[in-house]
């Protein structure tokens, strides 16, 4: 008996965390295997250590929140090249979000912070960005149109 008419809802297969090339429904003249599409290039290196990918996906989860990418490029784009907790305020935010989100960045590994007497400065880390530059640069190459 089918699943829907269980009653019970179709269940999904799990997903691989690995799939591997994306490959077109098409086989190459020389042999039976699909040709792997050239359509979306990787965007690692084919020589990215599991360490180095851990690394890389917590910085790209620090990075992918809107609030932190803000507080994040505040402080690279300051001309003193640091900034005061109190300047770093956003309208609406409460100030204890504002520090969880710096601590967030700062385990992250993507910025440092100094206390001065009742205040934190915060800087970017030097060389903080050096993995993802690296990352781009070797990866895949300029992307493609779909």
């Amino acid at each position: 008996m089918a699943d829907a008419e269980n009653g019970r809802g179709a269940r999904r297969a799990p997903s691989a965390p690995d799939a591997g090339p994306v490959r077109d429904q098409t086989t190459s003249p020389n042999d039976r295997e699909p040709a792997v599409s050239s359509a979306h290039p990787p965007i690692a290196p084919p020589d990215l250590t599991a360490e180095d990918a851990r690394t890389l996906a917590a910085v790209f989860r620090a990075l992918a929140d809107p609030l932190r990418l803000l507080l994040f490029s505040r402080v690279a784009a300051h001309p003193g090249g640091e900034m005061c907790v109190t300047d770093l305020g956003e309208p609406g935010v409460p100030r204890p979000t504002v520090s969880r989100q710096l601590r967030l960045l700062r385990q992250a590994g993507l910025l440092s912070a100094e206390r001065r007497g009742a205040w934190t400065y915060y800087r970017v880390v030097p060389g903080a960005l050096a993995a993802l530059h690296e990352l781009t640069r070797r990866g895949g190459g300029a992307p493609t149109e779909c």
